[in-house]
């Protein structure tokens, strides 16, 4: 999977975490850096979407930036 380019790294992890809506997600990667943007229901989401990315090979550092917003 290291062959695949960051973004779709990224994509899949999000992906196939059951715990985020992908939809209400957008991300931006540069250089190992990984800024995670949007809305999430609850802290355990965002959360989630961070765990995701955690072990995904080329990520250095994840900037979670997602807000939570009840609704």
């Amino acid at each position: 999977m290291i062959d695949m380019p960051l973004e779709d790294r990224v994509l899949t992890a999000l992906e196939r975490n059951p715990y985020v809506a992908r939809r209400s997600l957008r991300f931006e990667t540069s250089a190992g850096r990984v800024t995670l943007r949007g809305v999430v229901n609850t802290y355990f989401q965002k959360q989630m979407a961070q765990e995701a990315l955690r072990h995904v090979d080329g990520i250095d550092e994840i900037a979670n930036e997602l807000e939570v917003c009840w609704r």
